[in-house]
């Protein structure tokens, strides 16, 4: 099965937007088509509480017309149009959908910030994770979010095996960035969020990037928009990730970055693996 995640920073200015970015965004999303996943996830779709619009929604079904749509959005009284998220999964999967609260902090439960898909064998889930925040003001949040998640990803565990996906919002290692001594004290390079990944991991799931590539460097998802040359000079971090269960790590084929070109923010990310 191929798998494709992409933190879309907006799915209302991909869908409609006309500036330059908007029109990047869409040829990202045509990418995406032509590879032709099974299933797509979507974070940071900033769409309104009831979801996408009916414009956004005739968009999708034109552009996807062989997927079934299902969203989580933020709803009050958490912010308006913030984070979010969507998953894309071809008509004949029937997957059983759910939007899970796992007690996180404030309003992070609020947010949108995961969908969990149930098939037979295997659980398919994304997240968006809470940043944590300008000055680290979100820190203590984010790592009480942190644990919370990875009690409940420990817990599909325990009934099938788990394919998690999303922007995670952190920086696992130094050779995750490409430049770890001027930030380590930035949201999502700091020594509790890392330690937090970490965490994870050893609740018995595999970075399926690193599995298959190994200690490679350079190799990134994010670059940040508001420094112009940050792609050109791949000045970025890899904080956007495909994880699985350890005693399935053997069956992936292959854990990838999709070119996004000149476009700047996330790329989306790819994981073909054999079930």
């Amino acid at each position: 099965m191929k798998f494709i995640s992409w933190n879309i920073d907006s799915l209302n200015a991909a869908l409609t937007g006309d500036s330059a970015r908007a029109l990047l965004s869409r040829n990202v999303l045509d990418t995406i088509i032509q590879d032709n996943p099974d299933v797509i996830a979507l974070q940071e779709t900033k769409l309104p509480s009831k979801g996408p619009t009916k414009k956004h929604l005739e968009i999708l079904k034109e552009k996807f017309s062989n997927y079934e749509i299902v969203w989580n959005s933020s709803v009050e009284p958490a912010r308006k149009g913030y984070a979010g998220t969507m998953f894309l999964y071809k008509k004949d999967l029937k997957p059983t959908v759910s939007y899970p609260t796992i007690g996180a902090p404030s309003t992070m439960d609020l947010e949108g910030r995961i969908i969990t898909l149930e098939f037979k064998d295997f659980f398919l889930t994304q997240v968006y994770t809470p940043n944590a925040g300008d000055g680290l003001n979100r820190l203590e949040e984010r790592q009480i979010w942190d644990i919370k998640y990875a009690d409940y990803l420990a817990g599909l565990d325990k009934e099938k095996y788990v394919i998690a996906t999303g922007d995670f919002n952190v920086a696992h290692k130094e050779i995750d960035l490409a430049h770890p001594e001027n930030n380590r004290r930035s949201a999502g390079f700091t020594d509790e969020e890392r330690q937090g990944f970490t965490n994870l991991l050893e609740r018995g799931f595999t970075d399926t990037f690193r599995y298959i590539h190994g200690d490679v460097e350079g190799s990134y998802t994010w670059w940040a928009q508001r420094v112009k040359t940050s792609k050109i000079n791949n000045s970025g971090w890899r904080i956007d990730y495909w994880l699985v269960s350890n005693r399935i790590a053997g069956k992936i084929i292959k854990s990838e970055m999709i070119d996004s070109g000149p476009r700047q923010d996330h790329t989306p990310i790819l994981l073909e693996i054999d079930l």
